[in-house]
């Protein structure tokens, strides 16, 4: 039996059609396309066609209206749910209406429904928390847009709108992370698409996983101009403290997905962008990094440029992870899909180390 080390790193755990991550070269490949190829491209809804390709009974061509209908079924579900529980945080109210999908539709239904219930789920409890109510879907209206319209309550501009579309794309799926290895375990047992999915945000939910973002925009505001960064920064590397958005487990380069949403910020010209000030900021700590952590390679990750493009959109610090799930969703659906296409229930070995019993009548 192959013992492996902690964390499972480089145990081969599924054999996958979705995507693939290089981390020495910093590709990542998902059905065939390279990130960058694939953000430029596609729609967040055309991604959808590509990544449930064999897998479902849809049309892609039919994709967009599909989705906008199943928003207005989430929307329904979302008012037997009211009032929310008022003691849980947003993520965990997220998780809560996400727990209301019912397990027994057809599975490209399931797919359509889950898909969509996270962002009108999303802006329903971000404005409820804040003392408004929900604004029902469009379905006319894309799913970037028709967010930011659900929880602005107001005409979105196309840059805003071509903003979200393109992050939800970028971070739609990348291998065998956490909460998608978690999705396709659940799914394994055959619990249901929407518990299945529910897993993979309860996995998300941890500040290793999918709470980045926020601690970068907490670093940005503690710098705060950019003649403070090298003294900051060194400071912080020299107490221990992790530079947020900077290294990542599985690549050794730089991660791509950042140069698709540092491209994005640029784009994102309003009162609340502060891509000068991160530009900055990221090539001062990338210096300290070099300095201080020799014989490591910490670079910048998909978490940095993140944090600016959504505060850029004027979403609230306590919605990143609620967002990251907007686009996760749609990888999380298509490995669950493929896992009930044939793959068996996941049931790895463990090593035990505890002690054996005590043999009779030896001390």
């Amino acid at each position: 039996m192959t013992v492996a080390t902690g964390g499972l790193d480089g145990v081969v755990a599924a054999k996958t059609v979705m995507s693939h991550v290089d981390g020495e070269a910093g590709r990542l490949i998902v059905r065939g396309y390279d990130l960058g190829d694939l953000a430029d491209r596609f729609t967040f809804e055309e991604l959808l066609g590509v990544l449930w390709d064999g897998f479902v009974d849809i049309r892609p061509d039919s994709i967009r209206a599909d989705l906008g209908e199943a928003r207005m079924e989430a929307f329904g579900i979302l008012q037997t749910c009211l009032p929310l529980p008022s003691n849980l945080s947003a993520v965990e109210q997220l998780r809560f209406l996400l727990s209301a999908l019912p397990d027994h539709t057809l599975e490209e239904r399931q797919a359509l429904l889950a898909v969509a219930a996270v962002p009108v789920f999303t802006a329903a409890v971000l404005r409820l928390r804040t003392g408004r109510s929900a604004i029902a879907p469009d379905a006319r209206l894309n799913h970037a847009t028709d967010f930011l319209r659900m929880l602005r309550n107001e005409p979105i501009p196309d840059h805003d709108s071509e903003a979200l579309d393109t992050y939800l794309v970028t971070v739609a799926d990348h291998g065998l992370n956490a909460s998608t290895f978690a999705a396709r375990i659940i799914a394994s047992t055959q619990a249901g698409l929407f518990s299945a999915v529910v897993g993979g945000l309860c996995a998300l939910k941890g500040p290793l996983h999918g709470g980045a973002p926020g601690p970068v925009l907490d670093m940005l505001d503690a710098i705060g101009r950019p003649e403070n960064a090298k003294t900051w920064l060194t400071e912080a590397v020299a107490q221990g403290e992790r530079l947020m958005g900077f290294g990542h487990r599985i690549y050794r380069v730089r991660d791509p997905r950042a140069d698709v949403l540092k491209a994005v910020a640029k784009r994102l010209k309003n009162d609340t962008n502060r891509i000068q000030l991160a530009e900055e900021i990221e090539a001062a700590a990338l210096c300290v990094l070099a300095d201080q952590k020799k014989g490591l390679t910490l670079e910048t990750n998909v978490e940095f440029y993140t944090a600016l493009v959504l505060e850029a959109l004027r979403l609230p610090r306590e919605s990143f992870t609620l967002i990251f799930a907007m686009g996760r969703v749609a990888g999380w659906t298509a490995h669950i899909l493929e896992q009930l296409d044939g793959g068996r229930i996941i049931r790895p070995q463990s090593d035990y180390v505890g002690p054996m019993p005590q043999v009779a009548g030896t001390a």
